[in-house]
């Protein structure tokens, strides 16, 4: 039965559920207390394997000893170039366990991203994915004098190397446990002894303005966090987490690691960036966390399948999502829902709901959780309408994860609702910044001290570059970030993101970048939904030869244009878009166009395509 009226069973956690002062002391009471409880799962060639707790701390303390037997020392820095899998978990606990820093890198990111970054954070340990990330440490690990040895999970294609500095990960697990028998209590005194005010890891920001700054966050301040979250997005050993987006990043590092440590709730990975939609369907997360790209890619397919639906299959979704919407809407009002609507939704649910939450993957989530980016507020409301609350929550790399998230009681759809108690919050009067203060907030930008006192205001607060206001109750709203603000040629201040986020809720748009400063209107670059605009091509006989010839297609032109002047009535008119173009080129993370969690950098796209915006001023 949903509980979509019923909210309560998001009960704040008070208690400590796992002691530690850091976060190896928190994993090695886990593996003390859970034992014998499945802790990860991870789907390899079609099948799940599990790992209990006893499993996961007998492979992390086979690569810690490892790593001790390379002669890696207290502060040394490790990092680790892959996707997101249990490897890179265990990997990340045993660097922490040695006392060691931790750094995550891209697998997107190209040699000389890899170079830039091991030689900024010391990198003595490189671990890598696989045949193709080992290529780039190989090209790069001449310029790198303090680089000891590069360590490789999958060995498929390089059993035959020959290299005296690359071994496997298989082969640094046999030599960790030589070193155990040999030093039985070693990985424990360097777990005793590690000061929670110690450096634990580095998250790099994706350097959009210039080189990417090594943001440094603490033990304690990481413990801090996953004690806060669970006060205000309580979890426990009975939940199902699937961790996809990469660990890197402070998002997933934070809710997808640190929070199912502490907590216990199962974490499960995906076979490989591209089953992530097949393996959401096959595990039916309790708890879900994802970027809005995610989020918008499973609406607008559940739009395209209703497309091919007939029409009583048609009517009957369009009953019961009005059913869905009705409640909703009473839910955000805070107004109670009578008997006979929970009567209809009950129906509603049998008839269609069910099979759309079933079809993206959400059928069991007590709720979902979105951020890293601002979500359109119609899409918040269509989740909820299928029974499941999406919060969002609103944090930055260097506050180490969620500053603020919307309360399952108090749902807002285009807030990211008020700061947690964990942290303080404040608007700045005069520019209108929203500023942090808080244990959580790192402790600085690695070997850029000029860029870390930037960041700070004369009394401490925490600069974040973001534009929001604050409500009578509380609850932030992110208006745009501060050098993103557009101000026309009439001096009218626009906030392009406002736009942007209705315009991604088109079925048939992934991004987009509104331009317009200084300039008499505003225009906007596009980049369409491949997959569902090439079927809109097929259905349509749109004749188009590859991806560029279907950006330019008149009827493909027409169909952004239809989106637009959908969402430009929603505006007035000096803040309406005249002109468009499409991306001509099919982006992937590998490109620098992109972020690493799949946004337009909006600076470079407006250097790199500065030729065709002018062209939509002449």
């Amino acid at each position: 039965m949903s509980r979509l009226w019923d909210l309560s069973h998001i009960v704040p956690v008070e208690r400590i559920v796992l002691e530690g002062a850091t976060v190896p002391a928190m994993f090695w009471n886990g593996v003390r207390e859970r034992a014998d409880r499945v802790w990860m799962r991870q789907k390899d060639l079609g099948i799940w394997r599990s790992w209990t707790w006893a499993q996961t701390g007998a492979i992390v303390r086979e690569v810690a000893h490892g790593l001790l037997a390379l002669g890696f020392a207290p502060r040394d820095t490790a990092s680790i170039l892959s996707n997101t899998s249990a490897e890179w978990v265990w990997v990340d606990l045993a660097i922490l366990s040695c006392g060691g820093v931790s750094n995550g890198i891209y697998p997107t990111d190209a040699a000389s991203q890899v170079q830039y970054l091991c030689e900024d954070s010391g990198t003595r340990i490189l671990f890598v994915e696989d045949e193709e990330q080992l290529d780039k440490a190989l090209e790069m690990r001449e310029r790198l004098p303090h680089l000891q040895k590069i360590v490789v999970f999958d060995m498929e294609g390089l059993r035959d190397l020959q290299d005296a500095t690359v071994l496997s990960l298989d082969a640094l697990r046999e030599l960790g446990r030589a070193h155990a028998a040999q030093h039985p209590d070693l990985l424990q005194q360097r777990v005793a002894a590690l000061d929670p005010e110690a450096l634990a890891i580095l998250v790099y920001t994706s350097g959009t303005t210039g080189k990417p700054k090594g943001a440094m966050h603490r033990h304690a301040a990481l413990v801090y966090m996953v004690h806060a979250y669970n006060r205000f997005l309580p979890q426990d050993e009975r939940d199902e987490r699937m961790c996809f987006l990469p660990l890197c990043h402070i998002a997933e590092r934070i809710a997808g690691e640190y929070f199912p440590l502490y907590t216990g709730s199962v974490v499960n990975f995906v076979e490989n960036p591209e089953t992530v939609p097949e393996n959401i369907r096959e595990i039916q997360p309790t708890v879900f966390f994802a970027v809005p790209r995610v989020w918008e890619k499973f609406y607008s397919g559940v739009m395209i399948a209703l497309k091919e639906a007939s029409g009583l299959q048609q009517a009957a979704y369009a009953w019961s999502i009005g059913v869905g919407t009705r409640i909703a809407d009473r839910v955000m009002a805070g107004q109670p829902v009578g008997a006979a609507l929970k009567a209809q939704f009950q129906l509603a649910r049998w008839i269609a709901l069910g099979n759309v939450r079933k079809m993206i993957g959400i059928d069991r989530a007590r709720y979902l959780l979105t951020g890293a980016a601002p979500i359109s507020a119609d899409l918040v409301r269509w989740y909820l309408a299928l029974g499941v609350p999406m919060l969002e929550a609103w944090g930055m790399t260097e506050t180490c994860g969620a500053s603020t998230c919307i309360p399952p009681w108090k749902i807002k759809p285009g807030s990211i609702g008020p700061a947690g108690e964990h942290n303080r919050m404040r608007i700045d009067p005069q520019t209108g910044e929203i500023q942090v203060q808080g244990p959580n907030i790192f402790s600085g930008y690695l070997n850029q001290p000029e860029k870390t006192a930037e960041s700070f205001t004369e009394d401490g607060w925490f600069r974040t570059g973001d534009v929001g206001t604050v409500d009578d109750e509380g609850f932030y709203r992110i208006t745009d970030r501060m050098k993103d603000i557009i101000i026309t040629a009439g001096g009218k201040n626009v906030t392009p993101s406002e736009w942007e986020n209705e315009l991604k809720f088109s079925p048939y748009i992934t991004d987009a970048v509104v331009i317009g400063d200084k300039r008499a209107y505003l225009t906007v670059i596009v980049m369409i939904d491949q997959e569902n605009v090439e079927k809109y091509a097929q259905d349509n006989g749109v004749p188009f030869s590859n991806y560029a010839s279907l950006t330019r297609a008149p009827e493909v032109q027409a169909l952004i244009q239809s989106e637009i002047d959908r969402v430009n009535r929603k505006f007035a008119r000096v803040e309406q878009v005249k002109k468009f173009f499409l991306l001509d080129t099919q982006l992937t993370a590998e490109d620098e166009e992109l972020t690493p969690t799949m946004k337009l950098k909006r600076k470079l796209v407006q250097d790199k395509y500065s030729q065709q915006i002018e062209a939509m001023y002449r």
